[in-house]
């Protein structure tokens, strides 16, 4: 979960392009990849050991997204199988920021880029600090 080699962590995830998420024309729609940042950011939170349901269930916190970018390179269509790289951006405080890469798995065209913005909140919905077991763990693996 460290740098390796001198290289960031990078959690990958994997999705195939369905039918259902392109439009008219074939193209996936802009929607979508705001739906695969999320699948990549569950992932990397799961290869770092810890889940989202722990955080909600035990720990009663939750990363509430509070902005989202994203800039799209390429088009996605059906049936293309589409790798989701995520990595950590930021984690001080309450505040949590990861980047994200979608690249279609044939031949590594880069389809999308982006980052979200996330708040740490509790069960009332008002901002908390990160708790120390993950503050711990995200600043392993902090892009620096």
């Amino acid at each position: 979960m460290s740098e390796a080699a001198g290289k960031p962590f990078v959690s990958e995830a994997r999705v195939r392009v369905r039918y259902a998420e392109t439009d008219q024309m074939g193209v996936v729609y802009h929607a979508n990849y705001l739906v695969w940042f999320e699948v990549g950011r569950v992932e990397f939170i799961r290869n770092m050991g810890m889940d989202y349901r722990t955080m909600e269930q035990e720990d009663g916190i939750g990363i509430a997204v509070v902005d989202v970018s994203a800039r799209y390179k390429s088009p996605a269509r059906y049936d293309d199988e589409l790798v989701i790289e995520t990595r950590l951006l930021a984690a001080r405080g309450a505040v949590v920021k990861f980047g994200y890469r979608i690249v279609r798995a044939a031949d590594h065209t880069l389809l999308c880029e982006g980052e979200t913005v996330h708040v740490v909140v509790g069960r009332d919905m008002k901002k908390h600090l990160l708790p120390e077991k993950y503050a711990k763990r995200f600043a392993a693996v902090l892009i620096r």
